[in-house]
């Protein structure tokens, strides 16, 4: 008898909600019970609706439903999007890359790298062109690549799960609200809907955009480190010395004395056989939550 092959690694996944996060606010526990209690997948929108291409903006012809692989998926990530979705900016605060982590969708090779694909093809290949959400790139001179795309999620996507605009924009209100109040508590003037978008949006980008910098910061280090490590001790302590001599002034390394050296030259060391194969520490999204 012949088998078909598994294709689709995890073909029941669920979103599992990170374990360090706060409550959620009203809002977003009643749209995630409200996305549970139907078959976003199977919506009447995923038949009705005719996708469009992001780019051109040209209708995209489909020849059959969402096939239960995409479908499964599809409905893990509203619950994760829900999750991540700040009310006032109506943007999902994590990257791809976690909320494909969260729903079982990521995938590591036999080589050990990760991959996101079904994720970001859900999103970029359907729910995208379908309307129910945004994405906007942003490169990163920095790496030379673009940052992590930032996902907003459109009226579209709270249709899948009845939930009407009208009470989307009172969410919306009622958390303006209590940003109000905490800037009168500070002294600071009231500020619009519009501006709370544009200053939580703003906040996202700078935050992406520190991330990336101390993490490209930091791996460029930890090569330097690596190609130390692969000298022999004896040569990779001789070529910190020269760094080291180089470092300090002539009056801190009569003061250090050979000894003093020594020893600084055998923690330097350490410190970078450590940074060798040490992971970059913030494994977290560089997402700040503002909700």
């Amino acid at each position: 008898m012949l088998y078909k092959k598994k294709y689709v690694y995890n073909m029941f996944p669920i979103f599992t909600p990170p374990k360090e996060q706060k409550p959620r606010p009203a809002f977003i526990k009643y749209a995630m019970s409200r996305a549970s209690m139907v078959d976003v997948a199977r919506s009447e929108l995923n038949y009705t609706l005719q996708p469009k291409s992001s780019t051109t903006g040209k209708k995209i012809l489909r020849k059959r439903r969402l096939n239960e692989h995409r479908a499964c998926a599809m409905r893990a990530m509203v619950s994760a999007m829900l999750y991540h979705f700040n009310i006032v900016s109506e943007l999902v605060q994590a990257t791809v890359e976690q909320l494909s982590d969260e729903c079982g969708l990521s995938t590591i090779s036999k080589a050990g790298n990760k991959s996101i694909t079904r994720a970001s093809r859900l999103i970029t290949d359907f729910m995208e062109p379908m309307g129910f959400v945004t994405c906007k790139k942003i490169w990163d001179k920095i790496v030379g690549t673009y940052l992590p795309k930032i996902i907003r999620l459109t009226p579209l996507f709270f249709n899948l799960f009845g939930i009407s605009v009208k009470r989307l924009h009172n969410a919306q209100l009622q958390r303006l609200g209590w940003i109000n109040k905490g800037l009168i508590d500070r002294g600071l003037e009231c500020i619009t809907l519009v501006e709370a978008c544009r200053r939580i949006k703003d906040n996202q980008i700078c935050n992406i955009f520190k991330y990336r910098k101390s993490k490209h910061s930091f791996y460029k280090q930890k090569i330097k480190a690596q190609k130390i490590c692969r000298l022999e001790e004896t040569e990779a302590k001789q070529k910190i010395l020269r760094v080291l001599v180089k470092r300090y002034s002539l009056v801190e390394l009569t003061t250090m004395g050979p000894q003093g050296l020594k020893k600084q030259v055998n923690i330097e060391y350490y410190y970078l056989r450590k940074l060798a194969i040490t992971p970059y520490p913030d494994a977290d999204t560089p997402f700040k939550k503002t909700n």
